[in-house]
């Protein structure tokens, strides 16, 4: 919070402010994503970004699952104990 109130040193308030309601706006409330959003309003590119519809040809058939033993396949059998040098 003291990093986006800090903001308001090196740019103009209005901007900063915009910035901040435009990421709350989108639910995103975070200092690296006001900053993006200050950035491209100082630079006056666009900040309203299109929606993307993935095709279903994306859509996963079979979702991944967990195998941690898997990690245990491939450490080397002989390696007495030892796991990183």
């Amino acid at each position: 919070m003291v990093d986006i109130l800090a903001l308001v040193l090196h740019h103009d308030e209005q901007v900063v402010l915009t910035a901040v309601e435009l990421a709350l706006s989108e639910g995103v409330a975070t200092k690296t994503h006001v900053l993006n959003l200050l950035h491209r309003l100082i630079d006056g590119k666009s900040t309203d970004a299109p929606s993307i519809d993935p095709p279903g040809a994306l859509a996963l058939k079979r979702e991944p699952r967990a195998n941690v033993e898997r990690y245990d396949e491939l450490r080397p059998r002989d390696a007495g104990g030892r796991h990183a040098s």
